[in-house]
């Protein structure tokens, strides 16, 4: 990106108003100095700013000087005190800088000046590059006079690096158009200045000035007004350049011939490979749902080159499937507008390449082995590196488009959220608060993108893919830019709802509910909290095809509820967690009557009307948004369209949103392949255990199926230990010593079991034992204990990233009720069988006390373990087989 020369003279502090106290307020008003280039879509729209601009000039006694040189209508009608002055630009780019100048000379310092659209001078120099040079040349001069000069320029008639220069010499630019009737005024740059709403795109009306904070209403004001907002080189050599320049001349010939006709199905195929990939499966899809055009807006939206990766295209593909497929109802009025960008996967590569990183990430792949602390380092190394010119260039255009509005930057790699692979939360996602001035804005960007390719290389990224035979193949880190969906409450910016939305129950707590209609898990505010597993805080689940039904009932529901709100703190500019009652207690969120309840003496009260005066102390239920809305039935239609199509049950999140009339809006994010997981080996007895001396456990709450036969060792976190004896400290510690188990040779040669406290992987260790997948990624079954005694509570994971890391791996997950006696749960076998854990991590034998590796066979008389879980009956057992162990084992 070329240097900044707007700070070229030094301006004047006095300010100066534009005609509009509305403008004069967002912009905190111009200064001496100041040279104003307004983008806009009509030359009318130009005047409309100019002339209260003129008129507060000479009415302040400003001696203003009015440039005429193009064709279109005056800007400014004659008028006392007004000097206008003619300037031919057909006598070429020399003779009119030259003229213009001696103008500025001679009116001296101090004087005030409005030019026509600069956008005319093309007409006569054939080249926008003179029009940068003469803008370059000009505006520094009259900066250095202390003046302050209005311009125009007109939106998509410039190529984008002749507007980069215009942008990078001016102090202020603005851009304004028209859409769907309504004026909008969308500051880009105003040098020197900052407030928390400048930078936003503001509806103008009756001079007053009203910022778009909602999401949705900006995604598609500004889609409207912006076809193409990245610069491009015209000479670029991205190889898919030349295959959009042919799609686009065969396109604009009109009438096209069934030779033709071929050549462009081919052409567009082949379009579509570059930039989605080459995935059997779902390149049916794209090449059903995509037309060319859809193709083209990507293109548009791309920094660098390359391909857009897995998350990314799913999104797409997903999108045009429920604007277009056949179905129930009409999305097209539900779906928010798409407002992404993307940075394409070869940038990845050439920032590993010029910041020296990439033998290092081969190394690392190679491996398949870091520790946290390495990474660590790895991350500091990534983010010292830095992005060539014409990428930064192409940031800040989509940081310009995109203005103060919340973004988050997400990773989009190859294999991605593929047909056998969803990666789901092995590489990173971050968010941008995206306020302050443009160049923090930009540096927090930056830092963003970097971490999320330094988690390419995460601990967890490189267990999952050497367990999914991955380790080798090639998988390049593209990203998806997304608008935050939501909008400003307070000092705050968050999406009413959000969620996961899945088109196949796993996990059904009543054979009431119908397994093939899927299932929601829902929360307020951002979404992180509805896929990644929080101590304390329980998002709400929703059978589709009964959603009334709860798993809890009474005060239960209380206690089973979300308490804190993942949000984005403007005024802090980042991301936060606040107590839900804070956001609720002043009862004026837009449709909080939908989203909560009270709950007396075990009796849930639902509001009567839109008002909360009597609702006391609300829990989040969500009831009346299902009683009164269609928000299941859009769900639902949703997720069985995108089943239909892909062929396949499908995993998706959303954000949604609730109109003044009812009507729900939804942000689908993104859309994968869903796995099932079903029977795991044939082997299985023909019938439950009859001797109870034999069982190890049983459950009878949300039980997938499957079968697992000759487990070998257990490896048991005594809760009670856990709970009373841990220091904080050891609770810490035991995520690393359990990853140690988990990775040993002897573990990864036969089958395991882990059991312990509450919730595994939780962050919260008071709730469980903290460990990262690739610290459980070898185990077949994960067991969760809760035992009310020591103060453990498993949550259900279905729908996070978590539950998808188990059904990938074909991990069976259980929870455990000891203190229920249907349990069977048979304390003295975990009690008394000899611990191994010397013979498997001799270095950790400190933890003997907290963690037993128990070597089934060696404890119960050379026999091994085995689970049946039963989705049907709900009903699963782990018990000892009555079959001898072989010699040989």
């Amino acid at each position: 990106m070329e240097a900044d020369n707007s700070s070229t003279g030094r301006p004047g502090e006095t300010p100066v108003s534009t005609g509009f106290p509305a403008i004069d307020e967002v912009i905190d008003r111009l200064r001496m100095g100041d040279n104003v280039v307004w983008q806009v879509d009509e030359v009318e729209n130009y005047s409309i700013l100019a002339r209260p601009f003129a008129k507060a000039a000479l009415g302040e006694g400003r001696k203003l000087i009015y440039i005429r040189f193009a064709p279109h209508p005056l800007i400014l009608k004659p008028r006392e005190n007004l000097l206008t002055i003619k300037v031919d630009p057909a006598q070429g780019f020399d003779s009119f800088s030259t003229q213009v100048n001696t103008i500025i000379e001679e009116q001296g310092p101090g004087a005030f000046y409005v030019f026509d659209n600069l956008s005319a001078l093309v007409e006569d120099w054939a080249t926008d590059q003179l029009l940068a040079n003469f803008f370059q040349v000009t505006c520094p001069y009259l900066r250095e006079m202390d003046t302050v000069a209005y311009f125009a320029l007109t939106k998509g008639k410039h190529s984008h690096v002749a507007v980069a220069r215009i942008r990078d010499t001016t102090q202020v630019l603005i851009d304004v158009y028209r859409v769907q009737g309504n004026l909008y005024i969308h500051p880009v740059k105003v040098l020197g200045r900052y407030s928390n709403q400048m930078f936003l795109p503001h509806r103008f009306s009756n001079q007053s000035m009203t910022p778009i904070f909602q999401s949705g209403e900006a995604s598609e004001v500004l889609a409207r007004a912006s076809k193409q907002p990245l610069r491009r080189k015209a000479d670029s050599s991205v190889p898919w350049e030349a295959v959009y320049k042919k799609l686009s001349r065969i396109e604009q010939a009109g009438v096209i011939s069934p030779e033709r006709a071929q050549e462009l199905g081919a052409l567009k195929q082949e379009f579509c490979r570059m930039m989605l990939g080459d995935s059997p499966q779902f390149n049916r899809l794209a090449d059903e749902y995509l037309s060319l055009n859809d193709l083209f807006a990507v293109r548009n939206r791309m920094i660098g080159s390359g391909r857009i990766g897995g998350k990314a295209s799913g999104m797409i593909v997903a999108r045009k499937i429920l604007l277009e497929a056949h179905g129930e109802m009409d999305l097209t009025r539900v779906l928010e507008q798409h407002d992404s960008f993307f940075i394409g996967s070869d940038v990845f590569f050439s920032f590993l390449v010029n910041n020296d990183l990439f033998r290092l990430r081969m190394r690392l792949t190679r491996s398949s082995q870091i520790s946290d602390e390495e990474f660590k380092q790895v991350e500091k190394r990534f983010l010292a590196g830095r992005f060539p010119p014409e990428i930064m260039g192409q940031v800040q255009d989509m940081l310009d488009y995109f203005g103060q509005a919340p973004i988050i930057v997400r990773s989009s790699s190859l294999l991605e959220d593929g047909f056998g692979n969803a990666f789901a939360g092995k590489y990173r996602s971050e968010f941008c608060a995206n306020q302050g001035r443009p160049e923090q804005r930009m540096e927090a960007f930056l830092n963003a993108v970097k971490l999320v390719y330094a988690s390419a290389v995460n601990p967890d990224a490189l267990a999952y893919r050497r367990q999914r035979g991955l380790g080798e193949s090639d998988e390049q880190m593209a990203i998806l830019v997304q608008r935050v969906s939501g909008s400003r409450y307070k000092n705050f910016f968050f999406p009413q709802l959000a969620g996961v939305a899945f088109s196949h129950n796993l996990y059904r707590w009543t054979d009431r509910i119908d397994p093939a209609q899927g299932v929601v898990r829902l929360v307020f505010g951002l979404g992180t909290r509805a896929v990644n597993r929080v101590g304390g805080d329980y998002p709400r689940m929703i059978a589709i095809s009964h959603p009334d039904l709860r798993q809890e009932t009474g005060d239960r529901i209380k206690a089973y509820s979300q308490r804190r709100v993942d949000l984005l703190d403007l005024s802090q500019n980042t991301f936060c967690t606040k107590p839900f009652e804070e956001i609720a207690k002043s009862g004026d969120y837009p449709a909080l009557h939908l989203f909560v309840s009270s709950i007396e003496n075990d009796f849930v009260q639902d509001p009567v009307g839109v008002l909360l005066g009597g609702i006391k102390n609300p829990v989040l239920t969500f009831n009346n948004l299902m009683g009164q809305t269609d928000f299941v039935r859009v769900l639902k239609e949703i997720t069985s369209k995108l089943e239909r199509v892909y062929g396949y049950p499908v995993d998706t999140e959303f954000t949604a949103s609730v109109g003044p009339e009812g009507n729900i809006r939804i942000n689908l994010l993104q859309c994968r392949p869903m796995r099932l997981p079903g029977v795991r080996f044939k082997d299985a007895p023909a019938s439950w255990p009859s001797r109870k001396e034999s069982v190890l456990f049983r459950a009878g709450r949300m039980i997938p199926g499957g079968v697992i036969n000759k487990i070998r060792y257990i490896v048991f976190v005594d809760p009670r230990a856990y709970s009373q004896k841990a220091s904080p400290d050891e609770k810490k510690s035991l995520g690393r010593v359990v990853g140690g188990i988990n990775r040993h040779p002897a573990l990864q040669e036969h089958r395991a079991m882990l059991m312990g406290p509450g919730r595994w992987g939780s962050s919260n260790i008071s709730l469980g034992v903290n460990t990262s997948y690739a610290d459980i990624n070898n185990m077949s079954a994960l067991v969760e204990i809760g035992l009310e005694s020591a103060g453990h509570v498993p949550e259900l994971s279905y729908g996070t990233h978590f539950f998808l890391d188990l059904v990938e791996s074909q991990i069976i997950y259980l929870p455990v009720y000891p203190d229920d006696p249907a349990a069977d749960f048979n304390f003295s076998f975990f009690e008394f069988a000899p611990n191994s854990l010397g013979d498997i991590l001799p270095d950790c034998l400190q933890y003997r006390d907290f963690v037993k590796v128990i070597d089934v066979p060696a404890a119960s008389g050379n026999r091994f373990a085995s689970i049946i879980a039963d989705a049907e009956s709900q009903k699963a057992v782990c018990f000892l087989e009555e079959a001898a162990l072989p010699d040989s084992y």
